[in-house]
């Protein structure tokens, strides 16, 4: 099976040039292609500034395939999967990495299914293996490990495709540290016209509209988190106080979403925000695996539950055993105390 040692990655553009998300995946791309002797290669789809390459050069990338197309000046569905795929017939690539943002999710499917290819979703890990198939015997090398929880987080799975290229997968943000940049870097940059027709683009964008987050959890420094055992949106405003008090931001788990304590941007784990703060304080937070897969890399945990053996308190680094809806006052009016 011929294909160039290349391991990608799409490189979503954002304001004001690369999103963290792709600048995070091409830190493990290094990773994975040192352990191949492969090259890294960013994909970028429309205009690129020397500006905005040089960044992913700084990053990582040491390739830079840049697909112009009148087509392609705003992101839409049909368009992109088109260009992607053309530029991975020309070139054939080992592996292709995407973030798992909205854009990633829509585009990556779309490609694999006009590839023929596997893909794996919102992975967690990415590692390099051999692999033997089990019925055939076959063995194989420098197989990529697409790794992600299943069956509600119960369970971690390596998934595999040996079988066909590029190996796909997506990658949810937060999950990869991201690099430091390595300062001025040059890179290969190959320009190419991508095989688009006007009369094949089906959808226009007539107007955009963007929306500021009410909240930057990827970039806090401090967060206070409740659960379901926070009992009560009226109990729930102490988090609010807390974080408030202490300079951070507020957190929720999926059950305090449910219960209607937060809004779903607020969400920490594996179905909201990967988040790495140097301290978490997680109130009335069993500790189920699904939270704890967000949140399980921040320098110091305190844990706040009223059942001793809470599985929090496994990760926690310093524990109390209370109700957080007492034990936050406490602690607010203490911190007001040593703030004057």
């Amino acid at each position: 099976m011929g294909n160039n040692r290349e391991v990608w990655v799409y490189i979503q553009r954002g304001k004001p040039d690369i999103r963290e998300a792709s600048l995070e995946i091409l830190g493990k791309a290094c990773e994975l292609a040192e352990q191949l002797r492969a090259t890294v290669a960013g994909v970028f789809l429309g205009t690129a500034p020397p500006a905005v390459l040089e960044k992913a050069f700084a990053f990582g990338a040491q390739k830079a395939y840049v697909l112009q197309s009148p087509c392609l000046d705003t992101y839409t569905s049909s368009p992109y999967a088109q260009a992607i795929t053309w530029l991975v017939k020309q070139k054939k690539p080992d592996i292709f990495l995407l973030a798992a943002t909205r854009q990633g999710r829509d585009l990556a499917p779309r490609v694999a299914s006009a590839l023929g290819a596997g893909l794996t979703a919102d992975c967690t890990d990415l590692q390099i293996g051999p692999y033997r198939d089990p019925k055939t015997n076959t063995a194989y090398r420098n197989i990529l490990y697409q790794i992600r929880p299943a069956w509600g987080g119960n369970v971690i799975a390596t998934i595999v495709s040996p079988l066909t290229r590029p190996q796909m997968a997506t990658v949810r943000e937060g999950v990869m540290k991201l690099p430091e940049p390595r300062g001025a870097c040059r890179g290969e940059v190959v320009e190419l016209d991508a095989d688009l027709e006007r009369e094949s683009v089906q959808t226009r964008i007539l107007e955009s509209r963007h929306h500021e987050k009410a909240v930057d959890l990827k970039a806090a420094k401090i967060i206070v988190a409740g659960g379901a055992g926070m009992g009560s949106k009226e109990n729930f405003l102490l988090i609010r106080q807390c974080a408030e008090v202490l300079g951070g931001e507020v957190g929720v788990t999926r059950a305090g979403v449910d219960a209607g304590f937060a809004s779903e941007e607020y969400q920490i784990g594996q179905t909201g925000t990967t988040v790495r703060p140097k301290l978490y304080i997680a109130c009335g937070i069993s500790g189920a695996v699904q939270h704890v897969a967000g949140m399980d890399q921040s320098g110091k945990i305190i844990a706040i539950n009223t059942d001793p053996e809470a599985p929090i308190f496994t990760i926690a680094h310093y524990g109390i055993i209370g109700d957080a809806a007492a034990v936050l006052p406490i602690l607010i009016n203490a911190y007001k105390h040593l703030g004057r």
